[in-house]
């Protein structure tokens, strides 16, 4: 049975394909069109999920979207009709895009893929439930969603047994946790529903000196964790703007002008005030959701829990023993979800399916990548050592030791938005100038943004205040104070966002960060996503090269095969980073 998942046409679209209950193929959109968060039709993503499985359209049983258009365009209508006429310039913007496009969905799903069959649709929190429940390790347990909006809920409490969800608690648009935080992350000059990450990365060099005034004024929370918003301070609800006049008021000044200013105190106050009113939200959510269930372990999903510091938080703090969070949490998970939820939940089919890893993107072989190498086709003269998986780590070790930073580039794309050791640049953790040298020089993005160490997982208690599995980087904890040997991966408040690595999942990466540790005596290297500022993360050998010619990156690990720069000729690698023209094709964020 062949089951496709689709998420699409809000951001972060993607598809996934499972057969016979097991992930065959997930990815994003983004990382075939080199378009950030790109929220069309994923088009891309779906051919390569089933050219990934071996079969055609026609071979297709259930095809499923993630939410239900319908209900979701009467939620619009209303909020617009209770709104008027404050809401009538953003009526006029959006009502056109629905009537021509997003109510036709099931015939322009079925006419861009030359599918024939039925489209069936799940609901939004539904998909992100599945995504989390259905694939997790255990066969009941607590699942809490939270995001900016699916349909009408904002935030559902639920509960997973065997196959089967069932919905305990929603709380319902414009009330939001997903849309607080994106209103700071708007007021604060960053991009919504992408930098919300950046809000989080700011928090720490601030004090929450804004918690009262917003707990006071902009949200009214009960103990159960349950909670209203003051409408009067936000623009999301009727217009064009995440936050409006009296929000301006309230915090002394209209909303930072996005990349322009230098960001001050207030800035960081205000990010670690937001990131404060979350993670207690949440963990209130949280120990209710466990008083209801009486389970001990928790799944979560939904933008929201992408916040590693909340989640770290919860496994410390909660009533509960166990947390297992999606690594695709967002969006784009929710392909995955809607698959899992028709093929457990509405066909009944029993649950026995436990996601092994991220992995699950396109591979490239040391043939094809060779073929690529060899063709020439930028007429660079590209040198190259070719090397078994042995000698491989090794010499990377060594260059990492050497203080090299390097593209690697290795199996399969990661599903989500994290570098999980495939698709990553590396560098070593102990040496405090390479924050600021991948950062600046390579990443080209600001120098307040930490990196994560991928960590031995047998080690991991050795240098963080955690003795857990976190394979897809979504736990924060301190780093250890008697050995804080680390400091390129310590934040300023002495955390660290962790990836621990298993010889199981990632048995390449696994021998590369033991033979660092073999040369240096550190379990521990800087894992950051293999992309520049505002781009996705590299999907193909040729995304991979560019990125590696157009930074200050020191050697590139593709496959088998060991590019260095010195290797090239100086004039060349000045026409690279010296062109900035390609920077123009995408919008910083």
């Amino acid at each position: 049975m062949n089951i496709l998942g689709i998420s699409a046409y809000y951001h972060d679209s993607a598809a996934a394909l499972i057969q016979d209950g097991k992930l065959i193929a997930a990815a994003q959109e983004e990382r075939f069109t080199r378009i950030k968060h790109d929220h069309s039709f994923p088009i891309n993503a779906c051919n390569f999920c089933l050219e990934t499985a071996g079969i055609e359209v026609s071979d297709i049983d259930y095809l499923v979207f993630y939410d239900k258009p319908f209900i979701k365009f009467e939620r619009i209508l209303s909020t617009y009709i209770a709104t008027f006429p404050y809401s009538f310039p953003s009526f006029v913007k959006a009502i056109p895009l629905w009537l021509h496009e997003k109510l036709w969905l099931p015939q322009d799903m079925k006419k861009k893929l030359g599918y024939e069959g039925e489209v069936l649709f799940t609901e939004h929190h539904q998909s992100h439930a599945g995504s989390s429940y259905l694939v997790s390790p255990w066969d009941e347990a607590a699942i809490l969603t939270t995001d900016g909006v699916g349909e009408f809920a904002t935030t559902t409490l639920a509960v997973g047994k065997g196959n089967k969800i069932e919905i305990l608690d929603e709380i319902h648009f414009p009330h939001s946790l997903g849309l607080l935080y994106t209103a700071f992350t708007y007021y604060l000059g960053f991009k919504v529903n992408s930098a919300e990450y950046k809000v989080m990365g700011l928090a720490p060099y601030g004090k929450p000196e804004y918690y009262d005034l917003i707990m006071n004024e902009l949200i009214h929370v009960k103990d159960d964790g349950s909670f209203k918003m003051n409408m009067k301070y936000f623009g999301y609800d009727y217009g064009l703007r995440m936050t409006n006049s009296n929000f301006d008021k309230l915090f002394g000044g209209p909303p930072r002008k996005s990349e322009e200013g230098k960001l001050t105190q207030r800035e960081y106050d205000l990010a670690m005030s937001v990131q404060k009113v979350t993670e207690e939200i949440v963990l209130k959510l949280c120990n209710t959701l466990q008083k209801k269930t009486g389970l001990k372990q928790l799944c979560l999903a939904g933008g929201v829990a992408l916040n590693c510091v909340s989640n770290g938080r919860l496994l410390r703090e909660s009533d509960f023993d166990d947390v297992f969070v999606q690594p695709a949490s967002g969006d784009a998970g929710g392909a995955v979800g809607a698959a899992y939820f028709v093929y457990n939940s509405l066909l009944d089919n029993p649950k026995e399916y436990t996601l092994p890893h991220s992995y699950f993107g396109p591979e490239f072989s040391n043939d094809e990548i060779g073929k690529f190498l060899d063709k020439d086709e930028f007429n660079d003269d590209i040198k190259y050592e070719k090397l078994d998986d042995d000698a491989l780590v090794k010499k990377v070790a060594q260059l990492i030791d050497e203080q090299g930073v390097i593209g690697w580039f290795q199996g399969r794309m990661e599903f989500g938005p994290r570098a999980l050791g495939n698709r990553s640049i590396i560098a070593d953790p102990r040496n405090p100038e390479n924050r600021d040298i991948v950062n600046i020089k390579i990443k080209f993005r600001e120098s307040f943004r930490p990196f994560a160490p991928s960590v031995l997982r047998e080690n991991c208690s050795d240098y963080f205040e955690l003795d857990y599995d976190s394979p897809y980087m979504l736990l924060v904890a301190q780093v250890k104070e008697n050995n804080r040997t680390i400091p390129a991966v310590t934040h300023v408040d002495g955390s660290a966002r962790i990836q621990t690595v298993t010889e199981e999942q990632n048995p390449l990466y696994y021998k590369l960060i033991k033979a660092f540790n073999d040369l240096t005596g550190c379990p521990v290297i800087i894992n950051t996503s293999f992309n520049v500022r505002s781009e996705p993360i590299v999907c193909t050998p040729k995304d991979a090269y560019l990125c590696f010619m157009r930074t200050n990156m020191d050697h590139l690990v593709l496959g088998n095969y060991l590019l260095s720069k010195k290797d090239f000729k100086e004039e060349l690698l000045k026409n690279y980073l010296e062109d900035k023209s390609w920077m123009e094709q995408h919008e910083l964020d």
